[in-house]
């Protein structure tokens, strides 16, 4: 049988939240015919319990952690439905969230990726619809210390789009959080699958910068919502996470700057190791507490 929507969660030792995403989902499909793929990176918290609740969804096991855009990618391959999910296993759906992003699918046919509202566990709004990333970025992103102590400050308002949007309709922007996404495949088949070079972080960046190179369009519709329960998977390994991160910054910026500014290359690198380097040090410094 032919289906309107593939849904795709990568699962990373976040089994019990997948659980209660997949609940959540299908308690808010609808009429809508889908298939849910759930591409396992080598879990070892009881991948199983999910084949035994969900028999129905097409559980796929990695024998290792491959990465987020690797693992989209053997889901995206497999199907054929017109419009592809990207869902966080740590995400609650509501009801109206399909249904709303299919429609504003079908009524605007450029449109590559649509990005829901998201909000954090205390129902903040999270800053899941962005600019694409500049040199302000660093010092101004979403966890810079600049944001946390002057959320309100020029640039961090600039820089983070969701967070300054009062609206209720849905609006063009740059890109928008992987969290949770709607794409459309034949926008896919054009621009290509994610970029597996990022090994988790900034791949849904790319990908919507890569849309919007090739004529697309990317929005932000504040109408549907899901809960994002952040982070769930990348605190069970803080400082592998942290690699990745620098990691994908640094791959963005050296893929987008085509070597227009090599000059600045090894003050980035050099900026983002010590970056990390701190991190780090946070990090064992709180384990040892």
């Amino acid at each position: 049988m032919s289906v309107d929507l593939e849904i795709i969660i990568v699962n990373f030792q976040s089994t019990d939240h997948t659980l209660a995403c997949l609940k959540s989902l299908y308690a808010s499909l609808g009429d809508i015919r889908t298939a849910i793929y759930i591409e396992d990176n080598g879990s070892t918290d009881g991948i199983d319990r999910i084949e035994e609740h969900f028999p129905q969804v097409h559980l796929h096991r990695n024998s290792t952690n491959i990465g987020f855009a690797a693992a989209v990618n053997q889901a995206i391959r497999k199907g054929d439905a017109p419009f592809i999910m990207l869902l966080n296993p740590d995400t609650t759906v509501f009801p109206g969230l399909l249904q709303e992003s299919l429609a504003l699918m079908e009524k605007s046919p450029r449109t590559a990726i649509i990005g829901p509202r998201v909000l954090d566990s205390d129902g903040r709004v999270q800053a899941s619809a962005r600019r694409f990333p500049n040199a302000l970025t660093a010092l101004f992103g979403r966890q810079s210390l600049l944001s946390r102590l002057w959320p309100n400050n020029r640039f961090t308002r600039q820089n983070l789009t969701a967070n300054t949007y009062m609206g209720r309709n849905p609006v063009p922007v740059d890109w928008v959080s992987g969290a949770c996404m709607l794409v459309r495949r034949a926008a896919v088949d054009e621009v290509g699958l994610m970029d597996e070079n990022f090994f988790m972080y900034w791949e849904d960046a790319d990908w919507c910068r890569r849309m919007r190179l090739n004529g697309w369009q990317v929005f932000y519709d504040p109408r549907a919502s899901v809960v994002h329960h952040s982070a769930q998977s990348s605190r069970k390994k803080p400082v592998r996470s942290a690699y990745a991160f620098h990691r994908s910054v640094y791959h963005y910026f050296i893929k987008y700057d085509q070597g227009k500014r090599w000059y600045l290359h090894p003050i980035i690198c050099m900026g983002l190791l010590a970056r990390l380097l701190m991190l780090v040090a946070i990090i064992q410094i709180k384990k040892a507490l």
